[in-house]
């Protein structure tokens, strides 16, 4: 009899523990997949400076300073002036921008002109240059034209002791599809050869590992 019961309790628990697999794989979806946002810039002198989130824009507009100012753009890429709310902003450059706003005016103002600068540079992400792995301060920064691998590493502090400048890549994103390009930090910022400073690209991610000693 104890025996019997013995393998009864055996069934019940695997059964009990079956349903609970199933439940768990049920409720357990897969994360999507990341979404690639390529910067729009192909080659270095056809850059033309984004606004971002987090820039801080000045908006004037002429003959109506009531509705001029000073706004920084939200994490949604969206600014509120006065007179609108929820404008986007993110991904223009300035002179789109003020187009873009003149039109949106015109419902409440006659023939605006509007002039937009841009204060504080951030850019949009897909425009930042992102250095993971052995750098000193790994971080996102953001893209200047004409930037090269040197300019990022100042930016960076340079690399760890413990890092393979050498086995070092740069992901870049092109006509929609992943390419990896060898670079050589060691060889730029040890040995001083400038011919290992390569241009940089808006978007670019850099990766650096870890030596293997």
């Amino acid at each position: 009899m104890d025996k019997r019961f013995t393998q009864a309790l055996k069934l019940i628990t695997l059964l009990l523990m079956a349903q609970l697999v199933s439940a768990c794989s049920s409720a357990t979806k897969p994360l999507p997949e990341a979404t690639l946002h390529p910067s729009n810039t192909v080659d270095i002198d056809s850059y033309r400076y984004l606004v971002g989130a987090g820039d801080s824009l000045h908006i004037f507009v002429w003959r109506n300073p009531e509705v001029s100012g000073s706004f920084t753009v939200r994490p949604d890429g969206m600014i509120t002036t006065s007179l609108v709310e929820d404008i986007p902003v993110t991904g223009k450059t300035p002179t789109e921008l003020a187009r873009s706003i003149e039109k949106i005016l015109a419902t409440y103002i006659r023939d605006p002109i509007v002039t937009v600068t841009v204060g504080r540079f951030i850019g949009p992400f897909s425009e930042q240059i992102r250095i993971i792995g052995e750098a000193t301060n790994p971080q996102a920064i953001s893209y200047k034209q004409h930037m090269t691998l040197l300019d990022v590493m100042i930016a960076v502090g340079g690399i760890t002791e413990y890092a393979d400048g050498n086995g070092a890549v740069i992901v870049r994103i092109e006509n929609g599809k992943q390419q990896e390009y060898s670079i050589k930090i060691d060889h730029l910022i040890k040995d001083g050869e400038i011919s290992a400073n390569v241009d940089m690209l808006p978007g670019d991610i850099i990766i650096i590992p870890e030596a293997w000693f």
